[in-house]
């Protein structure tokens, strides 16, 4: 049996998402780390499929993709600046 070779940058997506997740949960509590791994679940998927059905462009999907987690990660920093 012959696997597929491993998509790089769908790796490195999925274990910063999941870092992100841990370090809101350990940052703001329970909320934010289920906020930062179910509800940017929620934003994500259904943004990419409608970029993918509408233009069938993967670049324009995977800038959004980044944008999303990299505007989580500043929303979670801001929040972690003024909670301390």
């Amino acid at each position: 049996m012959r696997l597929p070779p491993l998509n790089l940058d769908a790796l490195a997506y999925c274990v910063l998402w999941a870092g992100l997740a841990v370090l809101g949960w350990r940052v703001g509590g329970l909320k934010s780390g289920l906020l930062l791994s179910v509800g940017l679940f929620l934003i994500v998927m259904p943004t990419s499929a409608l970029i993918l059905t509408r233009t069938g462009s993967f670049s324009a999907e995977r800038t959004l993709r980044w944008g999303l987690l990299a505007g989580a990660a500043l929303l979670l920093a801001s929040y972690a600046d003024v909670a301390s």
